[in-house]
């Protein structure tokens, strides 16, 4: 009866700690997805800040030299 109480209690245990890998898994990746996206959207912005910043620099080099 113990013999059995411990082979069960045992594949029990091990299903519990296969779901808490998988929860422990799908958070991790939702970590790194979010990460990425974060990224991704900086990259963007830092590109539009250094777009505009090129055309301010081009408008005030040309009013500098009197072609506006």
């Amino acid at each position: 009866m113990l013999y059995a109480a411990g082979k069960w209690g045992s594949i029990l245990v091990l299903i519990a700690l296969l779901i808490t890998l998988v929860k422990q898994l799908i958070a991790f990746v939702g970590f790194i997805t979010g990460a990425i996206k974060l990224l991704i959207i900086l990259a963007f912005v830092a590109l539009i800040i250094f777009v505009g910043y090129l055309v301010l620099k081009n408008y005030t080099n040309n009013r500098r030299r009197g072609e506006s």
